[in-house]
């Protein structure tokens, strides 16, 4: 298919004018409609405009103007059909070969603040997606362009192929073109449903993939990664490798794990995750003493763990992590001495990007058998100046840094969790039993440091005061829990007894 006619009508001008340059140089007549027309104008392209083809002004502000069958002829006219040619020959409408289209930026505008309702209606393009629509029904004969990403190699092979287009580039357009007009009706069909409830009627996703994973859960089971895409038009989970084997689908999931620990800390730290569960964290002055505490807190747990920290990764952090065996290392960036260290291993998978997550958007969605469920992220922090200290005793600065730091490595813990920590470190961990005894026994039983001193924080209330009791025995001094239970008073009543600090945070954070 030789393309000899184009029309140009965009909202993004992003790459615009040297595709369009190139067509003009390849011979290629480009017909345009309003800003784009001027937009072209203006850097010296002749530029033929939509009312010279209509034979009709642009009317309405602009929200009639390539509605009309001298347009909509032009494209959908069946080329293998003489019956079709006939028709738009007798009409006098010629044929449109090229259809470089993205619609008004709906999502871009109704994800500001404050955006008034008038203001998004406006952004709710109409003759784009008929034309995109259009276009790609008659890939046949068409060649319809959505992207500014395809601008270079579409222009390459009109160069390569004496201006022809060949079928199989126009067919994964036209699936390309289905795509981006079926995310942009979900765009606005979600934000209608929103402005009606808080949970829609109707959840629409739409996920693009990223490639392909090394296996599932299990060798056995095969896996994929997808992406949801940001109303900018960014890839939500956007990682780059540097260096390793192919990731798997548990390396990904542990990874988000840990990334969540660390987004709750500012200060260089370390966190290990091991099977979705931290079993080393903390926080130090430089990241490598982070790294050396969170270790020490369970290294059989850790070894063919995913790491990751929240600052660039220097020499001497990388030679500490180069003795360990590690799966999955994640961080904003690597010194170049660190590279050549841990790049010795071949088997290590060395992460970035994705730094700046906005962890609270969207729903947590979770799959059952036959649908879906969702709910908002566990995501905000919980202050301190909203706690109750609930004790006759109140806990010291120091108790008071613990604590915060237990609570906030608890949210991140499969319940029922326990967690203690002393010196902002871990130093037991007791994650995903079904007991809440049976949790606090296996923090303490896991601890390789003397318990004296140490902060405790529980993922939910004590529905007996037997775990607390376990943890007092151990040594633990304060305590941070949601409250809530029946028989707070009788946990309460232990700590007074032991004379321990007792935080109460009156939000629970179970994780499943």
């Amino acid at each position: 298919m030789k393309v000899k006619r184009a029309l140009v009508s965009v909202s993004s001008k992003r790459d615009l004018e040297p595709f369009v340059r190139g067509l003009v140089e390849s011979g290629v007549e480009v017909i345009s409609t309003g800003g784009t027309a001027r937009h072209l104008r203006e850097a010296g392209l002749p530029i033929t405009g939509i009312s010279e083809v209509t034979g009709f002004p642009e009317i309405m502000d602009g929200r009639v103007k390539t509605l009309h069958p001298a347009i909509h002829g032009g494209i959908l006219a069946d080329r293998d059909r003489p019956s079709h040619m006939r028709a738009i020959a007798e009409l006098g409408i010629k044929p449109i070969d090229l259809v470089v289209v993205n619609l008004y930026p709906f999502e871009e505008v109704t994800s500001q603040r404050g955006v008034q309702e008038a203001d998004a209606i406006e952004n709710i393009d109409i003759g784009g997606p008929c034309m995109v629509r259009a276009a790609a029904k008659n890939f046949a004969g068409v060649g319809i362009v959505t992207d500014p990403e395809d601008y270079d190699s579409v222009l390459a092979e009109l160069k390569e192929n004496s201006g022809k287009l060949s079928r199989k580039t126009r067919r994964h357009l036209a699936a390309k073109a289905f795509h981006h007009t079926a995310h942009y009706d979900s765009a606005i069909a979600s934000w209608f449903g929103e402005q009606e409830e808080d949970f829609p009627a109707n959840l629409m996703l739409d996920l693009v993939k990223l490639g392909d994973l090394r296996y599932g859960e299990n060798p056995h089971q095969r896996a994929a990664w997808y992406s949801e895409v940001r109303p900018t038009g960014e890839l939500a989970a956007a990682l780059e490798q540097l260096h390793g084997q192919q990731l798997s689908f548990n390396n990904l999931l542990d990874l988000d794990s840990a990334r969540r620990v660390l987004d709750e800390f500012a200060v260089p730290c370390c966190v290990i995750v091991k099977h979705n569960n931290p079993c080393g964290v903390a926080a130090a002055e430089t990241t490598a003493a982070a790294y050396e505490k969170a270790l020490a807190c369970d290294p059989v747990s850790a070894f063919g763990g995913v790491i990751v920290v929240n600052r660039v990764v220097d020499e001497p952090l990388a030679h500490l992590l180069s003795t360990n065996f590690v799966e999955v290392l994640w961080a904003p960036g690597y010194a170049d001495e660190a590279m050549e260290i841990l790049t010795v291993k071949k088997d290590i998978r060395i992460l970035t990007g994705q730094q700046n997550r906005d962890t609270c958007g969207g729903f947590d969605m979770k799959r059952v058998i036959g649908g879906m469920l969702v709910q908002d992220w566990d995501c905000e922090l919980d202050q301190r100046e909203n706690m109750q200290v609930i004790t006759t005793r109140y806990p010291t600065e120091t108790e008071w840094g613990d604590l915060l730091f237990a609570w906030r490595v608890a949210k991140h813990t499969k319940s029922n969790a326990i967690i203690l920590v002393k010196d902002l470190m871990t130093v037991g961990v007791g994650a995903g039993q079904m007991s809440r005894v049976d949790s606090a026994r296996l923090a303490v039983s896991r601890a390789r440091f003397p318990l004296a001193g140490s902060a405790v924080a529980s993922d939910a209330f004590f529905p007996f005061p037997d775990a607390l009791e376990v943890a007092a025995d151990a040594g633990a001094t304060c305590v941070i829990h949601p409250g809530g239970s029946k028989r707070d008073d009788e946990a309460l009543a232990l700590a007074e007894t032991r004379g321990m600090a007792m935080v109460v945070t009156g939000r629970r954070h179970f994780k499943h």
